[in-house]
């Protein structure tokens, strides 16, 4: 008798691109299917997606994946779900009435909003008296919030900015008519309710994509009582948090599919965040293990363990993930956070204005001259993260001569990037305590080996790139084949993580990469506050 293969079908839906691909128990992809995520910018800094028209996309991706893998969908074990965070909605669930498009969290229409709030007295107040209390009883939370401060790519502000100017959101909100979803829960709702058609499915998000909205405190496990006490947000309407491991997601009802899905069963087998499943998918289960997702932005995630660090560098703690065990023990693992939101986006658009043609090009460019001929660029179309913390500082390069040439521009700007995430290392570092010896990196990114042996050269680390570059993919496959018994412990899904190089710094390149980033931080003030 023929013993039936396990397959697992992964959803991952990106800030421009969603696919879904069909993996079996070897975690070979067996098919796949992608389409492009299509933001709208109705207004200069607003960042949109529309729900309905990703919806038929990403019904679209699961078919069409199915089908490329040759499969039905009664072959498929489980279904696993990866999702850009902090992008929200409101909405009544019932009459499947919108008070706005999907806001992403590239979206900067709350950034006067967020000046005003970190520049208020209120808040100094408060984080004032966090410290006071952080004297008073050591405890990591308090000194947490003695540097609190709102930032775009959280939920908080573009929440409070929609209901301070969405008329239809605040008559709802008065009425109790209207609920907030995350991606994940706007999609775990569609999926289980079969488009709307069973309204009373649970309203739950997974810790990892509620841990990055800034309502969310990783340090009681809970939304923050500040949401109602500064904010003045009803929590009612905020969904449930469930761990990564919880055993009631449900199954895909088969009406949003068409005829070939009726009498089918497909059990949701986990909800993960992209970072979370970019760290499952690196394999960095161990305490000081630490990967970069060099995407759209560059995320620096590090995992802490059991504990929740307090960080004041502008960086921040996060559920990294949550697993309840047999004995119904919950484990909660953290990691801290920095984020440099112009990474990819930097490569876009030099070449949107010609620089080169095709992004795979950019390496050979930059290795043709031998320096950037002390031309530096800053890369700030979203402002300086961490540690520099400046959201009012411009982009631009300086330092350009009549010799500077394309070559010159095209590496000063890969350069600049990989600047910035040294800046990440080295706070994560500080803030940690801990002494990296190895970097695992993905994302679309990471496949520039100018950009990967650059970064090892100028930290002094080993760079290590996975034969695989879909992370969060093989991450949120991980996930499923865990939780619905496909594998059973992490050390089984070691086999599936094949290091296609190692990028080794070279010493004697250090000391000029070392002074050529001097140079650089200096650039910075020049930028700073322009804004």
């Amino acid at each position: 008798m023929t013993e039936t293969k396990a397959h697992i079908a992964a959803l991952d839906v990106g800030t421009t691109y969603l696919r879904c691909f069909v993996l079996d128990e070897n975690c070979a992809v067996k098919g796949s299917a992608a389409d492009a995520v299509e933001l709208l910018n109705p207004q200069p800094g607003y960042f949109e997606i529309e729900p309905e028209g990703l919806w038929r996309k990403i019904v679209k991706v699961i078919r069409e994946s199915i089908h490329n893998a040759k499969l039905t969908p009664a072959d498929i074990s489980c279904l696993t779900i990866s999702t850009q965070r902090c992008t929200f909605l409101t909405w009544n669930h019932r009459t499947k009435e919108y008070y706005h498009n999907f806001i992403t969290w590239k979206d900067l229409r709350a950034d006067e909003l967020v000046q005003q709030w970190n520049s208020s007295c209120l808040l100094r107040f408060m984080n004032g008296f966090s410290y006071s209390l952080y004297l008073l009883t050591r405890q990591a939370r308090f000194l947490a919030g003695s540097v609190l401060k709102l930032m775009n790519g959280q939920v908080t502000p573009r929440l409070l900015y929609e209901i301070a100017h969405n008329k239809q959101l605040q008559r709802a909100l008065h009425e109790k008519k209207a609920r907030l979803e995350l991606l994940d829960s706007w999609i775990l709702y569609k999926l289980r309710s079969g488009n709307g058609l069973d309204p009373d499915v649970e309203h739950i998000t997974d810790i990892t994509s509620s841990t990055a909205t800034g309502l969310y405190d990783p340090f009681t496990l809970s939304w923050s009582p500040l949401v109602r006490w500064m904010f003045g947000i009803d929590s009612s309407i905020l969904p449930r948090v469930v761990e990564n491991s919880y055993r009631d997601f449900g199954y895909v009802h088969p009406s949003a599919f068409g005829q070939e899905w009726n009498n089918t069963k497909i059990p949701i087998a986990a909800s993960l965040s992209d970072q979370t499943a970019a760290m499952w998918g690196s394999q960095c289960f161990a305490t000081g293990n630490v990967k970069i997702t060099m995407g759209t932005g560059a995320f620096l995630n590090l995992v802490t363990g059991p504990d929740c660090k307090a960080v004041i560098s502008g960086m921040y703690p996060l559920v990294a993930w949550q697993l309840k065990r047999a004995s119904k023990q919950i484990d909660t693992i953290y990691c801290i956070e920095g984020a440099a939101h112009d990474f990819g986006t930097v490569v876009t658009w030099a070449q949107s204005c010609g620089l080169f043609e095709s992004p795979a090009e950019t390496a050979a460019i930059a290795e043709s001259v031998p320096d950037t001929n002390d031309v530096y660029f800053m890369p700030a179309f979203s402002g300086l993260g961490p540690p520099v913390n400046d959201y009012r500082a411009a982009s631009g390069f300086i330092g350009m001569t009549p010799s500077t040439t394309k070559a010159h521009l095209v590496r000063a700007l890969l350069e600049s990037i990989v600047f910035r995430v040294v800046q990440l290392i080295e706070t994560a570092e500080h803030e940690t305590g801990h002494k990296l010896k190895v970097i695992k990196v993905d994302g679309g990114v990471s496949r520039n080996d100018f950009v990967c042996q650059f970064l090892a050269d100028a930290s002094g680390l080993h760079v290590e790139r996975a034969d695989c570059s879909e992370s969060s993919i093989m991450g949120a496959t991980f996930l499923a084949g865990v939780n619905h018994g496909i594998w059973h412990t992490l050390d089984d899904l070691k086999r599936f993580r094949h290091v296609e190089r190692i990028f080794e710094p070279q010493p004697k390149q250090f000391d000029s990469i070392a002074n050529r980033m001097q140079k650089w931080s200096r650039a910075i003030e020049r930028f700073s506050g322009w804004y």
